[in-house]
């Protein structure tokens, strides 16, 4: 039995018209316009008028020299940890060439996209872990221009950390340009910024928008929303604990979702009590707050089958198991973007330090992918190689297709490679 004792409207990934209409016609100025629409829409949208989008070697120092040692040694930590989970990554994406039947070698390539364009979000709060997330791989999986963009601040520069973080983690190029815009450049290209094969990383709902308009013309990583946590406890669990990784996430924005499903109602009481206690001592209380009762969520299973059933339902971006024995139901679980397994797994390692990326699946989107790891940017090319003997047995069964489909010089192509000392052997027999 499923009981939810707080329970939110429904999430969804489908976006507003009006928001679909302004993207469009931001992306329209900027593939018919270049440099002067992202002129005009920077001063529109950012409040400020910039001479150069491209951020200079000067510029980088700069925002060096502001950091302190400690800072930089904090940023270059978690970008060694993203680097080195994501070359593990890389070693087990690999190509083979098999010879699959007499003079018939059949494999596949692994090559990444020659050009990536990532996004760095501003906002609330300017992430300075999320440069690591969307470049470190790009870098790890080889790919030979990565060009990256982030909004500017009100003085047209990019926040200093989030500057060096994005110069460390790899990135070739840099651009003050934000928004709807700072997509549509890089996928167009205009005369400042280059053309990119594909386009990664988070944002807000303009910027999602933007990348669900461009795919086709670029690739992209995946379409999501606002941050999700669904924490799964037990009778073990700490309520205290459990409400501050929930409000970890609340106060990312009024509309991220924290969800608390449970085998124990007396702990979803209480973690629900202990969050209210705690709110009051949050810098954040506002939008903690308000994402909490607009978004919250608090269910109760009377069983550990139900509460897995209910947490593979939401297919969820962060999912945090507090149980006795989390590693028992791992087999069990299979949409999610991320897994933090018990109470000593915040979801905070695995956003800012551990290794794993944080740009992950959300409003259901798990369901079929996962997010941005070394792969997004590799591509698999298959390739063939036939002997004349290898034609000769393949080509039977080929032109046998053909005549099927009514392709008839398909089929002629096929035919071209019989033998007659070899092709009757094989084939379909009338």
């Amino acid at each position: 039995m499923i009981d939810y004792l707080k329970k939110a409207d429904d999430a969804s990934i489908e976006i507003d018209q009006e928001v679909t209409d302004a993207v469009r016609d931001i992306l329209s100025d900027v593939r018919e316009r270049g440099d002067d629409a992202l002129f005009d829409l920077t001063k529109r949208f950012d409040g400020v008028e910039i001479d150069d989008f491209r951020v200079g070697e000067d510029e980088i120092e700069a925002a060096r020299a502001e950091l302190t040692d400690a800072e930089m040694e904090t940023i270059d930590n978690t970008i060694d940890n993203v680097r080195a989970f994501h070359e593990e990554q890389r070693k087990y994406i690999s190509g083979f060439e098999k010879e699959f039947e007499t003079g018939v070698r059949l494999g596949q390539r692994i090559v990444p996209v020659e050009s990536a364009g990532t996004y760095v979000p501003g906002g609330r709060h300017p992430l300075v872990a999320a440069p690591a997330m969307s470049i470190v791989p790009a870098a790890v999986a080889g790919v030979d221009r990565i060009v990256t963009c982030a909004p500017p601040q009100e003085d047209g520069s990019i926040q200093a950390a989030q500057l060096y973080a994005m110069d460390q983690a790899g990135a070739d190029e840099i651009y003050r340009i934000g928004g709807a815009q700072a997509i549509g450049a890089m996928a167009y290209g205009t005369e400042t910024v280059p053309e990119v094969a594909k386009v990664t990383g988070p944002g807000n709902v303009f910027t999602t928008e933007a990348k669900r308009q461009v795919f086709g013309h670029v690739g992209i990583d995946f379409l999501a929303g606002p941050s999700e946590v669904l924490i799964l406890t037990d009778e073990t669990a700490d309520p205290e604990l459990v409400a501050t990784d929930l409000l970890a996430q609340a106060e990312h924005d009024p509309n991220s979702r924290p969800i608390l499903v449970s085998t124990d109602r007396s702990i979803a009481e209480e973690t629900v009590d202990e969050l209210y206690d705690q709110l009051p001592d949050l810098r954040t209380e506002d939008v903690a707050r308000e994402c909490w009762e607009e978004n919250g969520e608090v269910v109760v299973a009377d069983t550990l089958e139900a509460a897995v059933d209910v947490v593979n339902d939401y297919a969820i971006e962060h999912l945090q198991v507090m149980i006795d024995e989390p590693r028992s139901i791992v087999d069990d679980l299979s949409n999610y973007g991320s897994l933090f397994l018990g109470e000593h797994s915040p979801v905070v390692f695995g956003d800012k330090a551990v290794g794993t990326n944080h740009s992950l699946p959300t409003l259901e989107v798990a369901r079929y992918s996962g997010g941005i790891w070394a792969g997004t940017y590799l591509k698999t090319l298959t390739h063939q190689e036939a002997t004349e003997d290898g034609a000769a047995r393949i080509a039977p069964w080929a032109a046998k297709i053909c005549e099927l489909e009514g392709t008839h010089a398909h089929q002629l192509s096929a035919e071209a490679r019989l033998r007659p000392d070899i092709s009757p052997d094989y084939g379909p027999q009338e």
